[in-house]
């Protein structure tokens, strides 16, 4: 995965089973940094906080190095991947509306052209009508694949890990923390804040 996250993004560094720092990116690679200068010899790991993928940073060299790389790619690439402006093709920029493919059986080209608007007015309609029907149901799913990949990246030779992975599939808050318990604290309370809105919002919908 890349390095740059945009501003809002936050992650969080370990080092073992000790959490180093977590927040902004820059400020996480500074004390990860930091702490590997002071000599740190865990493996370190850093997590986004939202989907608990791996993020890879280069520590070589100097703080002022290692920043200096995040500043640089965070200005050519702000999500790791190409520009807005290279990835965008015909469309109407100023709305934000980028062209991509989409394939279609030739009936549902025939019902989506006779909407009002057209194909394209009435695929953003059904877009946005799924996801808000859909909204609670993502949040679930994405708070338990976060969950699941911290865990399974920190915890997996955790007492009680396999039992604590289906409590939280099944949204069992209390048997979660209940398993969790005995982990380190620093693992338990982040795999607790990744499955905070999975299992809150479950126990909520029963």
């Amino acid at each position: 995965m890349s390095i740059a996250q945009t501003k809002e993004k936050t992650c969080t560094s370990f080092a073992g089973i000790k959490m180093i720092a977590s927040g902004d990116l820059m400020h996480v690679a500074q004390a990860t940094k930091k702490a590997l200068d002071g000599g740190e010899k865990d493996f370190v790991l850093i997590f986004d906080d939202t989907t608990a993928q791996p993020i890879e940073i280069d520590f070589r060299g100097t703080a002022k190095d290692v920043l200096s790389r995040l500043n640089e790619t965070a200005k050519t690439s702000p999500q790791g991947l190409k520009s807005e402006e290279q990835t965008r093709g015909p469309g109407r920029p100023k709305l934000g509306v980028v062209a991509r493919e989409v394939t279609l059986l030739p009936r549902h080209w025939d019902w989506l052209s006779s909407q009002p608007g057209g194909a394209s007015v009435a695929l953003r309609k059904l877009v946005d009508e799924a996801r808000h029907a859909n909204a609670d149901k993502d949040t679930i799913r994405q708070s338990q694949e976060a969950a699941y990949r911290f865990m399974s990246a920190m915890a997996g030779n955790l007492p009680g890990f396999e039992e604590s992975t289906r409590a939280l599939f099944a949204g069992n808050e209390k048997k979660f923390n209940e398993l969790t318990e005995a982990w380190p604290v620093d693992i338990r309370r982040y795999a607790q804040r990744l499955a905070g809105a999975a299992l809150g919002q479950r126990s909520q919908s029963l």
